[in-house]
């Protein structure tokens, strides 16, 4: 995992910032050869998406949040790790402008903590529906500390499976 602050120039009109810039990133480790996709999501206060990861087709992820806030979850679940099912989570908001990388091998999700957010990921590898698979979002043997107490998760999100029965 790896936390990005990019900087930020702003002054009374508002502000500029560079979301990608290939040679940075890749100085900072990150494969920027692999990327093959952007994807934008919309939601509202509430709303928690995930944690959702795909095996085999691992993807990795440059996540940020353009417009509002998230508490974003990423969840390592790469086999004979250290941190195996232990989770890391950040605020991604337009005010703080932060970046999260995160690795193949983990589920991500985020849950909406602003009245909306408009979120951006940069991926490694197309999406895989016939790979893709759902870690649920409150498995007490993962425990993460969601900062609301009554999300809002798709049906597809309501049943995913627990950390211990993972295929």
């Amino acid at each position: 995992m790896l936390l990005i602050e990019p900087r930020v120039f702003g002054d009374k009109r508002g502000y500029f910032f560079e979301t990608y810039q290939k040679d940075r990133y890749r100085d900072a480790g990150l494969p920027v050869d692999d990327f093959t996709q952007d994807n934008c999501s919309f939601s509202t206060h509430g709303i928690l998406r995930g944690l959702h990861y795909q095996d085999p087709g691992s993807q990795a992820k440059l996540v940020q949040c353009l417009s509002g806030e998230v508490f974003d979850v990423a969840v390592d679940l790469r086999a004979g790790s250290p941190t195996y099912g232990k989770w890391v989570g950040e605020i991604l908001s337009a005010e703080n402008h932060r970046q999260l990388w995160i690795p193949e091998g983990f589920a991500h999700g985020f849950m909406v903590t602003g009245d909306h957010a408009l979120f951006n990921y940069k991926v490694t590898g197309a999406y895989r529906p016939d790979v893709e698979h759902t870690l649920l979002w409150n498995d007490p043997a993962v425990g993460i500390e969601w900062p609301l107490t009554d999300a809002i998760v798709s049906p597809k999100d309501a049943v995913g499976h627990r950390l211990g029965e993972r295929a």
